[in-house]
C-alpha cells in the first residue's frame, strides 16, 4: 500500500455534468439502499428527468466532503 497522500475528488474528474444513480453509487462504493437513504434525508440532491434519476456530479465531491473524518 502506497503512502503517498489520496488525490482530492473535484468535479473536473467526471466527463458529465450528471451521474445514474449506479454511477453515483459505484464511484462512492455504496449501495442503492444507503444512496436513497441518503436522499431522503436531504444529503444528497437528485434531479428528475422523466422517471429517470440523475445526480449532480458535483454532489459526488459536496457528498464525500459532509461526511465526518476519522482519526487515523
Amino acid at each position: 500500500m502506497s503512502n503517498a497522500p489520496a488525490q482530492p475528488v473535484t468535479v473536473a474528474a467526471f466527463p458529465r455534468a450528471a451521474l445514474t444513480v449506479y454511477e453515483f453509487c459505484a464511484t462512492t462504493s455504496i449501495s442503492r439502499a444507503k444512496f436513497y437513504e441518503e436522499v431522503s434525508a436531504k444529503r444528497i440532491r437528485i434531479l428528475k428527468s422523466g422517471r429517470r434519476t440523475l445526480v449532480p456530479a458535483s454532489e459526488v465531491v459536496a457528498w464525500l466532503d459532509s461526511l465526518p473524518a476519522t482519526a487515523a
